[in-house]
C-alpha cells in the first residue's frame, strides 16, 4: 500500500476524531502529541519499524489497543497514521525549512500563543524509544538546540529550571525556537541515520575463484568449494 499522499482536512479531522473516541484508550496520543512523537522518528538517529512504535500511540498500557470495529477500521487508522508520518518524512527531505510542528495557540489576553508542550511531550516519547542513540547531538555544539525540546517535553526538569516555562510567554518563545531549530536538528542526524536493517559484515576475506580453496584441498576454489555454490 502507498502511503504518498497528504492527509486532506477531512481525513485529518477523521484520525483526530478516532484518536480522541471511547475506542481509543484515555492515554492515546492526540494528533499535536502524535506529530510530535513521530517527528523524532523520522529525523532521529536510527530508523524504528512502524511494529514497534505503533503501539505507543495508544498509550503505556500493552492492552491499550483501540476497540475495533472490524479489521477494516483498523486498517484504515494504520493508513492514515502511515499517511500522516510520510508527510513529515517528505517535508524533511524535501524542503525541512518549510517543516512547521503541530502546536496548539490559545488566547492570552489580547495575544495569541502557541502551546508547543504536547507536541515536545511526543517528541519526547519518540527520543525514548532509543534514548541512548540520540547522545551525540547532547554532546554536540547543537545541544542547546534540543533545549526548550527538553524543557517543554522530559518527564521532568531541574527545580531551577522551572523558571523558564512558568509562563504562557515564554512558552511561546520556546515553541517558536524549537520551529526555527528542527531543520538543523535534522541535518545533524541525516548522514549519521542508521538503517533499522543492519548490514551482515563478513569477517573473512572474500576467496577469488582462482585462489587456492581455502579448505586445504590444495584445488582452485572454482573447481571445489566454490563449484558448488555455482551451481
Amino acid at each position: 500500500m502507498q502511503y504518498d499522499q497528504p492527509l486532506s482536512e477531512k481525513e485529518f479531522n477523521e484520525l483526530d476524531q478516532f484518536l480522541l473516541s471511547d475506542r481509543s484508550s484515555d492515554d492515546a496520543m492526540t494528533m499535536d502529541t502524535l506529530h510530535g512523537f513521530l517527528t523524532a522518528i523520522a529525523i532521529g538517529p536510527e530508523t524504528i519499524m512502524p511494529s514497534e512504535w505503533l503501539p505507543k500511540v495508544w498509550g503505556e498500557d500493552a492492552n491499550s489497543e483501540p476497540k475495533w470495529k472490524n479489521p477494516k477500521e483498523a486498517e484504515r487508522i494504520f493508513e492514515l497514521i502511515m499517511r500522516f508520518m510520510n508527510e513529515v518524512a517528505v517535508t524533511f527531505e524535501v524542503a525541512p525549512k518549510e517543516f512547521e510542528p503541530l502546536f496548539c495557540e490559545h488566547e492570552h489576553g489580547e495575544e495569541t500563543l502557541i502551546d508547543a508542550e504536547a507536541w515536545c511531550w511526543g517528541f519526547w516519547e519518540g527520543m525514548e524509544l532509543r534514548p541512548g542513540s540520540w547522545n551525540p547531538i547532547w554532546e554536540s555544539d547543537l545541544a542547546p538546540l534540543m533545549r526548550p525540546i527538553y524543557l517543554l517535553g522530559a518527564d521532568e526538569i531541574e527545580e531551577e529550571e522551572l523558571k523558564e516555562v512558568d509562563d504562557p510567554v515564554k512558552g511561546h518563545k520556546l515553541a517558536l525556537e524549537i520551529e526555527a531549530n528542527l531543520p538543523s536538528i535534522y541535518k545533524f542526524w541525516l548522514p549519521l541515520r542508521k538503517s533499522a536493517v543492519q548490514t551482515i559484515k563478513r569477517d573473512e576475506p572474500k576467496v577469488g575463484r582462482n585462489d587456492d580453496c581455502p579448505c586445504g584441498s590444495g584445488k582452485k576454489y572454482k573447481k571445489c568449494c566454490g563449484a558448488d555454490k555455482a551451481e
